[in-house]
């Protein structure tokens, strides 16, 4: 299943990122290699959110990325939310529909 992970940042995160950023990169490539994060980075500019694609069988794979992520831990990010993204156009898409 397919989901969306987005990110709402604090209003000093790019002065504060810096200092947690290698941390937060080793996590996300780590899903990645995994086979659990797809896609993500920065939304806005200047960048006040952020959106991760993930692939996996349960949300809490996506709940222990965001719990284990220095952004979340030092507040960085102020909220963020995890939805099911239903994919149907696209190679990758787990349920396509083509026009009749």
């Amino acid at each position: 299943m397919h989901y969306l992970l987005t990110y709402h940042y604090s209003a000093d995160y790019l002065q504060r990122r810096g200092e947690f950023r290698n941390g937060h990169l080793a996590g996300a490539w780590a899903a990645q290699g995994r086979g659990e994060l797809v896609l993500g980075g920065t939304t806005g500019n200047p960048p006040d959110s952020a959106v991760f694609m993930f692939d996996c069988a349960d949300p809490s794979v996506i709940e222990a990325f965001v719990q284990a992520d220095p952004y979340v831990q030092n507040g960085l990010v102020l909220r963020h939310t995890i939805v099911p993204w239903t994919t149907v156009v696209g190679d990758a898409a787990h349920t396509p529909v083509r026009p009749e």
